[in-house]
């Protein structure tokens, strides 16, 4: 995933946001003037948004230096001196906000995705992001998941056919619809289908589904589903489990056996981690 674009068009717009005409307030700083700033984490977190937050300081002014004393994905601890910035007070002044805000938010997806990945830490399954992601945000939440640990779904409508309960009212049925969709699929996207039972697993397995969703499946039903698929089509179909998912019951879920469990909540639920900026002069 080449995310240099991505991450200037998500800086140029956020800067554009806080800045408007002008920062008037950091004009109180003379032009030349100089400043070190620490950057402090205050939680027990996993660093995510290292290059977003350098982006801030270098879309201002390419003088400015950031010194890393770790990269995205390793593990903080409350306290922790991640990074320290130099360059022109103006510039730091300026971009420390929004620069605070890629760091504190990226870092939140990363964390909890890592939280999810410990738990089922040995069961086989993947815990996987989903399409419910802040707006404007979509790549660099995915890029956090990674950093977690866990895996990206579709990024898109564009890179996956997912056939949800709608599109198979709308298309007259599960083999109506997945007929449709390999009739139209382009090489390199995938075909998921959705199903809330058993009936519906049988109907879509038949259908020839290699991907399925077990959406809000008891423990039970989870289980009946694997030994079912197993049964009838064996492990090349690839069952993910979704639906009030949380940290109590996620080792549960991957140990009936599914290979995948999407959880909204990585990206859509976030608690920023807490941050602090400290300047000296010099």
């Amino acid at each position: 995933m080449d995310l240099t674009d991505e991450i200037k068009n998500n800086v140029r717009l956020a800067l554009a946001e806080d800045i408007g005409a002008c920062d008037y307030t950091a004009l109180l700083i003379a032009e030349e003037k100089k400043i070190i700033a620490d950057v402090i984490c205050r939680d027990d977190a996993v660093l995510c948004g290292t290059h977003w937050f350098d982006a801030c300081f270098q879309q201002l002014s390419s003088a400015t230096l950031v010194r890393w004393y770790c990269k995205d994905g390793d593990v903080l601890s409350a306290g922790q001196k991640i990074c320290e910035v130099e360059g022109h007070a103006r510039a730091l002044l300026t971009a420390e906000r929004t620069a605070l805000n890629f760091l504190q938010t990226l870092s939140a997806t990363a964390t909890k995705t890592r939280c999810y990945v410990d738990r089922v830490s040995g069961t086989g399954a993947k815990i996987v992001d989903t399409r419910k992601t802040l707006p404007g945000l979509r790549l660099a939440q995915k890029y956090a998941v990674k950093c977690g640990g866990g895996v990206n779904h579709r990024l898109g409508l564009y890179d996956g056919i997912l056939i949800k309960e709608n599109h198979v009212i709308a298309t007259g049925g599960i083999e109506q619809a997945l007929h449709k969709a390999n009739a139209i699929a382009p090489s390199g996207v995938f075909i998921q289908v959705e199903v809330e039972t058993m009936d519906e697993l049988r109907l879509a397995l038949s259908a020839g589904a290699k991907m399925v969703l077990l959406d809000n499946f008891s423990l039970d039903q989870l289980r009946a589903a694997v030994i079912l698929t197993q049964q009838l089509v064996g492990k090349p179909t690839l069952l993910e489990a979704s639906g009030n998912i949380s940290l109590k019951n996620v080792k549960a879920v991957a140990e009936t056996g599914v290979d995948r469990i999407s959880i909204g909540s990585l990206t859509k639920d976030v608690m920023a981690v807490d941050l602090s900026m400290r300047f000296q002069l010099f």
